[in-house]
This record gives structure tokens, sequence and C-alpha cells, in this order.
């Protein structure tokens, strides 16, 4: 079996047992991380690794960590936060009955919890449902607990990191108000449904890594999600360069408004 065709059926088989679509990745990216992670198992073939992945978890659980793409940060990028914070918040807040937010591709939880931070210096966060998603059952337990190492939060505002962190001996967990106040789900955006009706859609620094044809589907997706009024944010290298194509109007840098 050739190579090429070794993959191609490897991308079929993962589809049938995981409802995961790695056609719809950038396919040289994803195939080198791949690659790597099989020869490290000693599997010359991507045949022979789907079969040991077929009936191992933990080698199973590993791939799905592997391809996943885990890299987080509380308010990265800080001056898109601070627009966000002084300018389109206060405008929902001011205007809705309730906030329906939703973090998408939230990882280790850094991103959802940046947004319960600020609601909450808002005197919003008891009116909000905060939704964050990712497909990684790994990284959402983690963000569900909470708990961060000093690197993590180094960018946290000082004020914002001695009001919602408690430290002990390096490791510093997020208080239990903002916990609670976030719900934590499992999703495949490229295979599930989305709910709808959101205010403010955040997902940052994932879509670089799909193909042109994921990335249209999903702002499609992201559209129907929102609301008319909603914001979609995206990350410092995600621009929407067509908005108007999904629905959208560019209102600030990397903030779209659906029309």
């Amino acid at each position: 079996m050739s190579e090429d065709l070794d993959f191609s059926r490897f991308i079929d088989q993962i589809k049938k047992k995981t409802d995961i679509d790695l056609s719809l990745y950038k396919e040289a990216q994803m195939k080198r991380r791949l690659t790597t992670l099989r020869m490290k198992h000693g599997f010359q073939t991507f045949d022979s690794y789907f079969q040991e992945l077929s009936h191992n978890k933990a080698l199973l659980d590993e791939f799905l960590d592997r391809m996943t793409i885990n890299v987080s940060e509380f308010w990265r990028n800080p001056q898109r936060w601070e627009t966000l914070r002084t300018k389109f918040l206060p405008e929902m807040i001011q205007t809705q009955n309730r906030v329906k937010i939703w973090s998408a591709a939230c990882s280790t939880g850094e991103e959802p919890y940046t947004l319960a931070m600020i609601l909450n210096e808002l005197h919003a966060l008891q009116k909000t449902h905060l939704l964050a998603t990712d497909l990684d059952v790994g990284v959402l337990a983690k963000a569900t607990q909470g708990f961060y190492l000093d690197r993590s939060i180094r960018d946290v505002p000082q004020l914002f990191r001695q009001k919602y962190f408690q430290e002990d001996e390096g490791v510093f967990s997020v208080v239990d108000s903002l916990k609670k106040a976030i719900q934590f789900k499992q999703q495949n955006l490229l295979f599930d449904t989305f709910d709808k009706d959101f205010d403010l859609i955040v997902c940052r620094n994932v879509m670089i890594y799909f193909t042109e044809e994921a990335k249209n589907e999903l702002y499609h997706k992201f559209a129907k999600a929102l609301k008319s009024g909603g914001l979609l944010f995206v990350g410092s290298t995600e621009q929407i360069f067509t908005p108007s194509q999904y629905g959208f109007e560019t209102v600030d840098t990397f903030f779209y408004r659906k029309l």
C-alpha cells in the first residue's frame, strides 16, 4: 500500500470510529504530527497504528490529544480583550436581560475564565449563560479543575490575579465562583450542530489549522448560531477578508457583527 493511500485510509477509518474528519485539517501539518506519533510507538504504517488504536484506549486518547491544538493563554492579545471589556460587553449588558456567550475550542479553559472574570467585574456574570466547548475531553477535565502554573497566568492583570486565583505551592486555582459560572461541554466543531441565539462567540487561534473548505463551513455555522447583531471574536491571525459572504460586517479588529 502506498504512503498516500495508507494515510487516506486512516482518515476514513478515524472518521467512522470517532466522527472526526481529519480531511478538514490542513493535511501537511496533520500528517506530520501524526506520523511522528505513529513512529514513536513503532508502527510502520497508519493501518497498523489504527488497528491498535481500535482497542487501546490509552493510545486513542493520546492520538486525540495530539491531533487537537491545545494552546491557550489568559488575556491573549490584551488589547483585543480590552476592546471587548470596554466596548462590546457593556453594550450587550445594557441591552439584554440575559447574555449568551460561547467560547468555542476553549482548550484548558483560559479563555472562558478570562471572559468570566471580565463579566464579573462588569457585574454581569450572574446574568450570563457562558458555554465553553472543546473536542478533547482531557483538556476539558483540566479546564473544569481550573489549576494553572505561574507561567500560565503571567498576563493576568495583578488585580484580577489577586481576586480570582488562590495560590498553593506555586499552583494557582481559579476561584469556585468562576468555575460554577461556566458550562464545559465536549463538542466537535466540524461535525456537531450548534446551539443558537448567542450574543457573542469567541473562537480564537483554531481556524488556522483547518482547510479553506472547513473554515468556510464553520463561519456559516457561527453566523447561524449568532442572533442578529451578535459578535464573532476571532484570533489575531484569522482575519476574515470578505465577512459579507457570511452575513457579517467588520466592527473592530478581529470582531465581526452578524447583520
